[in-house]
């Protein structure tokens, strides 16, 4: 056999053996870079902080000329209710605060709404002066919402005579 003939006859048997471990190689430096972007998608997860959803704080206003429970008073008089509000969570800015009435129990009318940004995203306080112009009962509802739309309210009922 001719060195020529060797040389061609040894190319083509190794030919699919050198083929096969390249592809080896290659399956190998697949399977590795999918366990390095599974590790770091792991890792990116579990670095994330979780958003605990808590609901914003609220709560009335006390002492001084504030009414912060159910009242009775009479027609002509007038009351002062104070709210503060403030995030749960540092990323859950506050961003809306509205109060509603409800009169003799029907249904509830937003009377006040306003959007909350900046730093009074982060803590707010509202004043309202109700007057009793007439003898009724009424609700009012004082709601804050966080930018996940999770809410909280506070209320109390006054009776006009």
């Amino acid at each position: 056999i001719s060195q020529a003939s060797f040389i061609h006859v040894c190319n083509a048997y190794m030919y699919p053996i050198l083929f096969f471990k390249k592809q080896q190689k290659k399956i190998k430096m697949k399977h590795i870079l999918s366990i390095i972007a599974i590790a770091i998608l792991f890792a990116t997860i579990a670095s994330c902080k979780k958003d605990e959803g808590k609901i914003p704080n609220i709560s009335f206003k006390t002492g001084g000329s504030y009414t912060a429970a159910d009242k009775t008073i009479a027609v002509g008089d007038s009351v002062v209710i104070g709210i503060n509000a403030s995030k749960a969570e540092d990323k859950d800015y506050l961003k809306t605060f509205t109060i509603s009435k409800s009169i003799g129990g029907a249904a509830a009318t937003e009377i006040y709404n306003e959007a909350l940004s900046g730093t009074t995203g982060d803590a707010y306080s509202h004043d309202i002066t109700i007057h009793g112009t007439t003898a009724q009962t009424e609700k009012y509802t004082f709601t804050v919402v966080n930018k996940d739309g999770l809410t909280n309210a506070v209320s109390l009922t006054l009776n006009i005579n």
